[in-house]
């Protein structure tokens, strides 16, 4: 059911980094995508994918990773993602003076192929905090290829726990003794408006 799906998919940032996600399961990921919703139809976005170790360290490298945990650095050896997905805004698609809509369109499909991936027992994690430069150095990405987005994705190795949002009004996940990933959501009378 997709409410359960939706529930599932979180933003995982640990994983079994020997899991091996093979070309088959990202291409049927990246299927999704090119199903989903296109504003004005564009279909401007193209993919990197990764499953291998050494481009997956290229990556790796340029992601700064859950801004709340001041104390963690990210996954560390073994608890790294075994695959990723880049999300391109390709700008000689779209013609001149007209919105490129990237931004939409991204996180469009990007929620298409973590749901994917969910359904997989799989899970992952959209990083916008991206050493651009870098990145596309390392990967040779042409200029008019805008990064937007990486997906991390792997099999998970944590527990994501939602709870209600504290009467402080803190929103930042947390992580407690036993490393389970803490995630406060609003209750949802507090996000309808209705005058």
């Amino acid at each position: 059911m997709l409410h359960d799906l939706v529930k599932q998919n979180r933003s995982f940032r640990r994983f079994y980094e020997n899991h091996f996600i093979d070309n088959e399961t990202l291409l049927a990921l990246i299927e999704l995508a090119r199903l989903s919703p296109s504003p004005r139809n564009q279909q401007a976005l193209k993919f990197i994918l990764s499953n291998e170790e050494n481009k997956n360290k290229l990556i790796f490298d340029t992601l700064s990773w859950a801004g709340a945990l001041f104390d963690w650095n990210g996954p560390e050896k073994g608890e790294q993602p075994s695959a990723y997905i880049i999300i391109l805004g390709d700008n000689s698609l779209i013609e001149n003076g007209v919105k490129s809509y990237h931004e939409f369109s991204s996180g469009i499909v990007a929620q298409s192929i973590l749901l994917g991936a969910v359904e997989r027992k799989l899970g992952g994690c959209m990083v916008a905090a991206i050493k651009r430069n870098i990145l596309r150095k390392s990967l040779n990405i042409d200029k008019h290829l805008e990064i937007l987005m990486v997906i991390a994705l792997g099999k998970p190795k944590e527990n994501i726990i939602l709870g209600a949002m504290p009467k402080s009004g803190n929103y930042n996940y947390w992580r407690d003794e036993q490393k389970n990933h803490h995630v406060p959501k609003r209750n949802l009378n507090d996000i309808i408006f209705d005058k």
